[in-house]
């Protein structure tokens, strides 16, 4: 990855919702195309990195919601505390909360499908040196019956029994004329919650997959925390950007 000039970091204070916080991804990147024309227009989006702890969330993908038990699914993630929603980006059901932090990049781009699938190896690597930064033994690729599969999958590996691995982050990724959103989720702490919820979402559904690759951070480095995981990112990505955080005032679309 190269030096890519100056990006902005909005550290969201606090979860506007599950559903609110998925729109207001949609509307950062929505704010490229008053970038492309006006950068400095009131609400256009600049380069930026959004980064918040969510509430309790299952993201369905688009396929999911077609399937027979979709309506069982969501009624299994109220049951334990989850907002079912469903996001516009591909895959499958995936799940975080305030154990977790989501990350979305945003970058105004006039040829946004160019490096597309570069972007999911070269955002892997990033996060799985930041944990790694954290202490946590990460690796990218895919698990064998992992939820939401992907193949930049990035995954913790416990140093004693390295057959036993745990997705920790997945990615999805949407695009417009003029700009991209790169989002990830990274589970950090509470572990069980996740394969909770997960195990009868994916029942519900019909979905096979195996309960042992969902888990957390925590579960290879107990004592790791959302804010040591936060700051180990900032430092992977202060390596090819120069970051500037800003409050909401000073982002088009970020409600004050």
């Amino acid at each position: 990855m190269q030096s890519a000039g100056e990006l902005l970091v909005y550290r969201q204070p606090e979860s506007f919702g599950a559903v609110r916080d998925l729109e207001l991804g949609l509307r950062l990147l929505e704010g490229t195309r008053k970038y492309a024309v006006d950068p400095g227009h009131p609400e256009a989006t600049p380069p930026m990195l959004r980064i918040y702890r969510p509430q309790p969330t299952v993201a369905f993908g688009q396929r999911d919601r077609k399937l027979a038990g979709f309506q069982l699914a969501q009624e299994s993630c109220r049951r334990h505390g989850f907002e079912p929603v469903v996001r516009r980006a591909g895959g499958r059901a995936a799940a975080y909360h305030h154990g977790s932090l989501v990350v979305d990049h945003i970058e105004p781009d006039r040829d946004p499908i160019r490096e597309s699938q570069a972007r999911f190896s070269a955002f892997a690597e990033l996060y799985a040196e930041a944990l790694q930064t954290a202490g946590v033994q990460a690796k990218v690729g895919p698990l064998p019956g992992e939820y939401c599969y992907g193949d930049y999958s990035v995954h913790g590996v416990d140093v004693d029994e390295p057959d036993l691995r745990v997705k920790l982050i997945g990615t999805a990724q949407r695009q417009i004329a003029v700009g991209w959103l790169f989002s990830s989720s990274v589970i950090v702490e509470g572990g069980a919650a996740i394969r909770r919820v997960l195990s009868e979402v994916y029942e519900a559904m019909g979905l096979p997959w195996d309960p042992l690759t969902a888990g957390a951070a925590s579960d290879f480095a107990p004592g790791v925390s959302v804010e040591a995981v936060e700051s180990a990112l900032l430092e992977a990505y202060a390596q090819f950007w120069d970051l500037r955080t800003v409050v909401p005032a000073q982002v088009g679309g970020v409600p004050a």
